[in-house]
């Protein structure tokens, strides 16, 4: 696993990174590691938070929210990794951002976080596409 997210981040790091400045790039990452430990203490308003609009509205209360997480974000909800690659500009207020995740039961993915800034500065999660790492299995 440790060489596989080894192969990961050197692969993320021999890539363009786009016009994304570092202080975006870090703001970016704060927000989706402060929704990652909410979950990790089942915090469902604290991460519902760190949801975009766009999300909330999919999802209009907390719960609702963890709820969906829990049954189809499984990797992000419970990990035993989680290890920041890439992140990319992908517009004016836009962030994509890469992670190498291993689940609970050591299986690794691929996470692909999108992200806006908000009329308010602060960068919120808009979706989150996992894939499941090729010769891994559940």
């Amino acid at each position: 696993m440790r060489a596989v997210l080894a192969l990961l981040a050197l692969a993320c790091a021999a890539l363009p990174a786009g016009a994304l400045d570092d202080p975006a790039r870090a703001a970016a990452r704060a927000a989706i590691t402060r929704q990652v430990e909410a979950l990790g203490r089942d915090d469902a308003a604290a991460a519902y938070a760190m949801a975009a609009p766009s999300i909330q509205a999919l999802f209009p209360t907390p719960d609702v929210f963890i709820g969906m997480v829990r049954s189809s974000y499984a990797p992000v909800y419970r990990h035993r990794s989680f290890v920041f690659g890439e992140a990319r500009d992908s517009g004016e207020s836009g962030v994509s951002q890469e992670v190498a995740i291993q689940d609970d039961y050591g299986v690794d993915w691929a996470a692909a976080y999108s992200l806006e800034r908000g009329a308010d500065g602060e960068w919120r999660i808009t979706g989150c596409r996992l894939t499941k790492l090729p010769g891994t299995s559940l």
